[in-house]
């Protein structure tokens, strides 16, 4: 079955070049030229993934990001400039689940996609009925068969990415994860990410638990080190 992928740039050499990468690896590649046009296809056929850049006319890709993630966690993937640090970040924050530098290689972008369709697809295969039982953490309660997160039984909405280095973290409360350990908890022990991702990713989940919970600070930092979910 093909993967339908959507892809958002306003430079029409990009889109042209890494449609026909993508379609040659067997993808089925969906262009938008901007966020307005994508949104509304998207509305209307959901992608699998979605390829996004940021700096675009009309509606840029934090804002197409943030409409997306009011209702789907679909997988995306940022391009991004070399000067757009701060873009990366916070486009992390807002629930992407990747980036890549431009200029970019298509055999890594292609190699990316592929990592986090890999990924989706466990994820769904854990809906079967030999999934892992919930993990229960005192007020916290994960469900990796229905991807379900509560705390203090109101619902935490999060992307894979977020549910998987949550898991990872929730299922050894006390024993600290570090940077690599949670990259491949959340993207495989395949492809590398940049530190800042995991933290960038630490920091909303952090945020998301906040929303329900003020006083929600169960994911400790050890600094230099890595991560924990406090014990008890």
């Amino acid at each position: 079955m093909q993967n339908n992928i959507a892809l958002v740039d306003d430079d029409r050499h990009i889109l042209t070049s890494v449609s026909i990468a993508l379609e040659a690896e067997g993808f089925k590649v969906r262009s938008y030229a901007d966020g307005s046009e994508a949104l509304r296809g998207l509305t209307v056929q959901p992608a699998d993934l979605v390829v996004l850049d940021i700096k675009m006319p009309r509606m840029d890709g934090m804002e197409l990001l943030r409409r997306l993630r009011e209702d789907s966690n679909v997988p995306v993937i940022f391009l991004t400039s070399k000067d757009d640090e701060v873009d990366e970040l916070l486009g992390l924050r807002m629930g992407a689940d990747d980036y890549i530098k431009k200029p970019f290689s298509q055999r890594l972008l292609i190699e990316r996609i592929r990592a986090l369709l890999r990924r989706e697809r466990s994820a769904k295969e854990e809906t079967q009925p030999t999934s892992e039982a919930p993990i229960v953490r005192g007020e916290l309660v994960l469900d990796p068969g229905r991807h379900l997160c509560t705390w203090k039984s109101a619902q935490v909405n999060l992307t894979v990415t977020e549910f998987l280095i949550l898991r990872a973290l929730a299922q050894r409360p006390g024993h600290v994860k570090n940077r690599d350990q949670l990259m491949d908890a959340a993207y495989g022990e395949h492809i590398y990410v940049d530190d800042r991702t995991i933290d960038s990713h630490i920091k909303r989940l952090r945020k998301k638990f906040k929303e329900v919970d003020d006083d929600f600070a169960q994911i400790e930092t050890l600094y230099g080190v890595g991560y924990r979910y406090k014990d008890g």
